[in-house]
């Protein structure tokens, strides 16, 4: 079996542990898509009784599940590989599906929901890491623009595709294809890289061979691993360490080195506070989309998935092209109008009631995030350091994922206290506040 250097030598963005990577994306953000937009929405509120706060709240358990962990999966992964985070994130998922199927009070669905945060919590430092790594500072906008595609396609296609196996109350159905996509991610993982190891790129695929081997070679130091063009991610070299040095030894002084490298990166302090406002826009929207479309626009079943599905297929149409003017021409060209037309198209929608007009707005908001998340994302990318990709992602994801834990939690109580329109007009008001922040955060980095 191959490891990562191998594959980064020999295809880039188009080598096998991308597109491991890009398959188990899709499959989860499946799995997730259909259970957050479809699923607990819809069957909390109508089966269960359920306000919307309620349901806020267990979509924001899932989140801080997620968000609580990515950071020290983030050392995971530099330290364990890929392989072992990623099926212990799959079977702690695949158990949250199975406790949704089988369990119906409101508590239960709330401690499944964490626990579905905790599963997949490996899945976004993984993927970027990764990804990002092998194919290089050149492409990051284009790696970045598949992976939101990947991630785009699976959230879109699962809130659609679940409708057709949702049959009045009867659930059974659905979560039987949940589970069957769990198998297949389950699979697709069992040949991820491995326990770490050493050697350079040409001598990556014998050392895989010859473990024993490799565990006795004496290890390099990071600017000579980086010089023989050794990945710093998922295949990293064992350290020879006294046995008295506990695992949590390690990781505090782990830890510290991200401090560290936190302090050397040279961004804008406005850096922080963008990330928490970009994903607390989209947070507010999360729990109440499909209570907007079935309580206030009236929309069938059919009508809300082929809304879901023009926007969503407007946003990963562009995405690729998108991210190769971001990798040719900056991030400003592309973000500044990106965040303009998702602000504006949200602060409108709250009012709009006629569906002509509601069609139009979401194709502006799907084409105004396909021109924010690769020039966004590719900002990100830039002030990450090579050497500490794993933690320094989760750190920063642990950062735009508390938007994602606070938005659906304001957003339940803005819809139960001030009505449907409020959430809309919070979410493209936070839209034009991140606009002025990345002016400043530009600003800095070009100085």
């Amino acid at each position: 079996m191959m490891n990562l250097a191998i594959w980064k030598k020999r295809a880039g963005v188009t080598s096998p542990f991308v597109f491991q990577l890009l398959v188990i994306m899709f499959l989860v953000e499946f799995v997730k898509g259909a259970l957050l937009l479809t699923i607990l929405p819809v069957y909390m509120s109508t089966v269960l009784g359920a306000t919307a706060y309620v349901v806020g709240w267990s979509l924001a358990a899932q989140y801080i599940g997620d968000n609580v962990f990515r950071t020290p999966v983030g050392w995971l992964i530099d330290k364990a590989g890929y392989r072992i985070s990623m099926l212990l994130g799959i079977l702690l998922t695949g158990s949250a599906v199975v406790i949704m199927a089988t369990f119906t009070a409101h508590g239960w669905m709330v401690a499944a929901c964490a626990l579905l945060g905790v599963g997949t919590a490996p899945l976004w430092p993984a993927v970027i890491a990764g990804t990002t790594e092998v194919a290089g500072d050149k492409a990051k906008g284009t790696v970045m623009s598949i992976v939101y595609m990947a991630w785009l396609s699976g959230t879109g296609l699962g809130p659609i595709v679940i409708n057709f196996f949702i049959q009045g109350a009867n659930y059974g159905p659905a979560y039987r294809v949940l589970l069957t996509s769990m198998g297949i991610v389950l699979l697709v993982s069992v040949f991820l890289p491995k326990k770490p190891q050493t050697g350079n790129p040409a001598d990556a695929l014998q050392t895989d061979k010859h473990d024993q081997t490799v565990k006795n070679k004496p290890f390099q130091t990071g600017a000579m691993t980086m010089e023989a063009g050794a990945d710093p991610l998922g295949v990293l070299p064992e350290r020879t360490r006294p046995e008295s040095q506990t695992i949590l030894k390690r990781a505090i002084q782990y830890f510290r080195e991200v401090r560290s490298s936190l302090r050397d990166m040279k961004v804008s302090r406005f850096l922080y506070p963008a990330m928490f406002l970009q994903t607390f826009a989209l947070g507010i929207l999360t729990p109440i989309l499909t209570l907007f479309a079935r309580e206030v626009l009236h929309l069938s079943p059919a009508k809300y998935s082929m809304l879901l599905l023009i926007g969503g297929g407007a946003a990963v149409l562009l995405l690729v092209p998108v991210g190769k003017l971001v990798d040719r021409f900056g991030v400003k060209l592309l973000l500044t109008p990106g965040l303009i037309c998702s602000a504006a198209a949200l602060l409108s929608l709250g009012f709009i009631r006629q569906y002509a007009f509601v069609y139009v707005l979401v194709i502006l908001l799907g084409i105004g995030y396909a021109l924010i998340i690769p020039s966004w994302n590719a900002l990100i990318a830039s002030a990450v350091p090579k050497e500490k990709r794993g933690a320094i992602w989760g750190f920063f994801l642990t950062i735009e994922g508390m938007g994602m834990i606070i938005g659906p939690i304001v957003s339940g109580k803005l819809w139960d206290t001030f009505g449907p329109a409020v959430p809309f007009t919070v979410s493209g008001s936070v839209l034009l506040v991140l606009l002025i922040l990345q002016w400043r955060i530009l600003a800095k980095s070009q100085s």
